[in-house]
C-alpha cells in the first residue's frame, strides 16, 4: 500500500492512500476517527486492511502534500559510505576529512544522525544556504521506516521490524562536513531532508533490490540498485538496535551511491534554481528545487 500525508482544505493533516491514476483516498480508523498521523498508525499495529475510505477520492494535483512523516519524533539515522563506488569517490574528493584512500571502504556501518527539522516534502524548496555554505550537494537514498520497535534485533529477525520505505535526499553542505570533521551539522540544515512523496509498505516491494536514480536538471547523475549496499538493511538494523531501542516510525537512511557533486572534477555543487529528482522503483519520484 502507498500512503501519503496531506493537508486538507480545512487545514487538517490527513493520512491517505494513493491508488490508481494518482487518486488520493483519505483514511479513517475502524471506529470512524480520521487517520491523521502515520507514526501513530504504525505504532497502533492495526492491519491496514481494517482502515476505511473517509470521503471521496481527491486528485493528486489538488492537494497540499506533506512529507509522509512530516515531523519525525527524533533524529533520522543515516548511513555513510554504504556503496563501494561512492565510498571511493568521497575519499578521493578530499572532503572525507582525515581518511586515506586505503580506509575508503568501511568495515562496519558508519551511522550519524540528521535532525527532524531538516525534513520537507516533495515540491518544497531546498534552501540554498546563501551566505552560510557554497558547497551544497545531493544524495539520493532509500529510507527504511521502522514498524515494530525493539533493542537487540538480530539480522535474521530484522525485516520483521520494517514497516515500509520512502525516499530521502540527504542534502549536505560539503564545506561544513570537511571543516567540522563530522557529518551532523552539514546534513541538518533546515530543508536538508526532502522526504517522500509516499511511504510504501514492506509487503509491496523488496528493499534489497530496488533501482535508484537521481537527476539534476534532467541530467542523470546517480544510478544504482540497493543490491549494491555494502551493509544491507538487516545489518543496519542489527547494528543500530544493538544499543539503541528502535521505535515505531524511526527512519533509517541507507546511504547514497556514486555520482554526487563532489565526485566530479571540479565538484558540481547545487545552485539556486537547480532541480533534484530522485526515483526509486516501486516508490515514486521525489523532486525539489533549490531556492532562497
Amino acid at each position: 500500500m502507498k500512503l501519503l500525508t496531506l493537508r486538507d482544505e480545512a487545514g487538517h493533516t490527513r493520512v491517505a492512500q494513493l491508488v490508481a491514476n494518482d487518486a488520493v483516498v483519505p483514511l479513517s480508523y475502524p471506529d470512524g476517527g480520521a487517520v491523521s498521523d502515520l507514526v501513530e498508525l504504525i505504532g497502533s499495529a492495526l492491519p491496514l486492511t481494517s482502515l476505511k475510505a473517509d470521503g471521496p477520492a481527491l486528485d493528486m494535483a489538488s492537494i497540499r502534500l506533506l512529507a509522509p512523516i512530516p515531523k519525525p519524533a527524533r533524529n533520522l539515522f543515516c548511513v555513510g559510505k554504504n556503496y563501494t563506488n561512492h565510498a571511493q569517490e568521497f575519499t578521493k574528493s578530499g572532503f572525507d576529512a582525515g581518511q586515506s584512500v586505503a580506509d575508503a571502504i568501511p568495515t562496519s556501518p558508519i551511522v550519524f544522525s540528521k535532525t527532524p527539522e531538516a525534513v520537507v516534502a516533495h515540491g518544497d524548496r531546498i534552501w540554498d544556504a546563501e551566505g552560510v555554505s557554497d558547497a551544497l550537494d545531493y544524495e539520493a537514498e532509500l529510507a527504511v521506516i521502522i514498524g515494530e520497535g525493539g533493542r537487540g534485533i538480530s539480522k535474521a529477525d530484522a525485516m520483521r521490524h520494517v514497516w515500509g520505505y520512502t525516499i530521502l535526499n540527504d542534502v549536505t553542505a560539503r564545506d561544513w562536513q570537511k571543516r567540522h570533521k563530522q557529518w551532523h551539522l552539514s546534513k541538518s540544515f533546515d530543508t536538508f531532508g526532502p522526504l517522500g512523496p509516499v511511504a510504501v509498505t514492506a509487503d509491496e516491494i523488496d528493499g534489497g533490490n530496488l533501482d535508484l536514480r537521481c537527476w539534476v536538471n534532467g541530467e542523470l547523475r546517480q544510478s544504482a540498485n540497493t543490491r549494491d549496499l555494502i551493509f544491507d538493511i538487516p545489518t543496519l538494523i542489527e547494528t543500530i538496535s544493538a544499543g539503541i531501542t528502535l521505535l515505531p516510525g524511526d527512519i533509517i537512511a541507507t546511504g547514497t551511491p556514486e555520482g554526487v557533486g563532489i565526485g566530479f572534477s571540479p565538484p558540481r555543487f547545487l545552485k539556486r534554481g537547480d532541480v533534484v529528482t530522485i526515483e526509486i522503483s516501486g516508490i515514486g519520484r521525489l523532486e525539489n528545487e533549490v531556492g532562497a
